[in-house]
């Protein structure tokens, strides 16, 4: 009876000791950021919200900078990282594939909750219209985005490349695929001729550096993006997520340095609640795109395109149901 006492004691004990890991885990979430520039410049601006949110939450927060946008998908998808600030287009592919959900919106210093892709050139670069990187496509290096980047390869794709029936991979001299700060950087030495960016980054150039800023040209400007999300995983302990959506939503509602933080990250200055609605228009705007390229492709039989298209239309008709 005495040894089954023990036992039963020592069971008991470890079932508390479980218990208790299982708390403390429960209070650390891991945030992802996606890579729109090096990880030591997100690093330097994201850090004090994060110090914040576990001031306020008491959570413990560690941040996950990745190499890319895909890095920060794949972590959410395997549970490595439980929230993330995405652009719409990686923010699709993070509720699609990585069980993640939608439940923030930046919004900008003016009050506004969008932006704008742009294509850049050197101030020296003849290019001075979209029409002129058009006409000259074999003639031009060109940068492009992330593949999971909103602003940066899903907008100018379809707005840019879709509309005038333009295969980018094919359409230049060079492509080459990489952050919105790495555009700027081989913009600004000439290593491309025109890159893709946006009106967050470059507005932060001129901000921190306008001697930079002024050796660019922007050349086009798309129509308004939805500003960015932050997603958490639907799986996520309830109470938690009700600590970060709380944090988030009441964030630099009041406090000038809680704001001033927001201004450094991206001239962000506060939230809203949003959903995943928010990604409809993202959605659109790839299957336009989808459809553009099978009306193209000549490798499909009429049948194949006809069965492709009707597909994607059927798409279509259900987000806007």
């Amino acid at each position: 009876m005495t040894r089954f006492v023990r036992r039963l004691a020592a069971l008991s004990l470890g079932a508390v000791t479980w218990a208790a890991s299982w708390a403390v885990q429960a209070q650390e979430i891991n945030f992802g950021i996606i890579a729109t520039d090096a990880a030591s410049v997100q690093r330097e601006r994201w850090e004090p919200f994060f110090r914040d949110m576990e001031k306020k939450t008491g959570l413990t927060v560690k941040s996950f900078y990745a190499p890319d946008y895909a890095g920060v998908i794949e972590a959410m998808r395997f549970n490595k990282v439980q929230v993330a600030w995405y652009g719409n287009k990686a923010a699709m592919e993070a509720v699609d594939r990585a069980n993640g959900e939608i439940f923030a919106q930046v919004r900008y210093k003016d009050g506004s909750y969008g932006y704008h892709a742009l294509l850049i050139t050197h101030r020296d670069s003849p290019y001075k219209t979209l029409d002129d990187v058009l006409k000259n496509s074999k003639n031009i290096n060109f940068g492009i985005g992330d593949p999971n980047s909103t602003s940066g390869f899903l907008v100018p794709t379809f707005y840019i490349f879709a509309q005038n029936k333009v295969d980018h991979r094919t359409a230049f001299k060079t492509i080459r695929s990489a952050s919105h700060g790495a555009n700027v950087q081989a913009a600004l030495a000439k290593q491309v001729d025109v890159a893709t960016n946006n009106t967050e980054d470059m507005g932060k150039l001129e901000a921190n550096r306008p001697d930079l800023f002024q050796q660019l040209r922007v050349i086009w400007r798309s129509p308004l993006i939805p500003s960015d999300p932050f997603v958490f995983r639907k799986d996520l302990d309830p109470v938690v997520k009700e600590k970060v959506r709380n944090f988030v939503l009441n964030y630099a509602s009041k406090d000038p340095q809680e704001k001033a933080i927001l201004n450094k990250i991206y001239d962000y200055d506060g939230f809203r609640p949003s959903n995943n609605d928010q990604l409809i228009p993202i959605r659109e705007l790839e299957l336009f795109r989808d459809r553009s390229r099978a009306e193209a492709d000549a490798k499909l039989s009429a049948d194949e395109k006809a069965k492709l298209i009707a597909e994607i239309d059927r798409k279509l008709a259900a987000l806007k149901k």
